[in-house]
């Protein structure tokens, strides 16, 4: 992915790069429907979470059971996490990062 910095003058909106809008139907796009997209949005967001969970267990061979027991966080806890019901966040969020790229050091580290 390529990055471009923009410098912006707030006074101007000259030095904007052109963008490729749908005026009519970003004019037509209701708060129903912006409300409904950040609902898809969400949602989506937490089955990837989900499949990410899931897939850094399955990786490390272990049941939801012993993946719960390793990493000391209930079994329920890691159900919803794999059924997008909760997603992991702080310390959790990035242990499971640590597993799914160093898992022998990780799992070494919890005993």
């Amino acid at each position: 992915m390529k990055t471009v910095h923009v410098k912006i003058d707030p006074v101007s909106l000259a030095g904007l790069p052109k963008g490729r809008v749908d005026k009519a139907r970003l004019d037509a796009t209701s708060e129903r429907d912006i409300i409904l997209q950040t609902a898809a949005d969400n949602a989506e967001a937490m089955q990837d979470t989900a499949k990410f969970t899931r897939r850094v267990r399955m990786r490390l061979g272990l049941s939801q059971l012993e993946f719960s027991q390793r990493i000391d966080v209930s079994l329920e806890t890691i159900r919803n996490w794999e059924q997008g019901k909760r997603r992991p966040t702080g310390a959790a969020k990035a242990l499971l990062k640590v597993l799914d790229k160093a898992p022998e050091a990780a799992l070494s580290a919890l005993g």
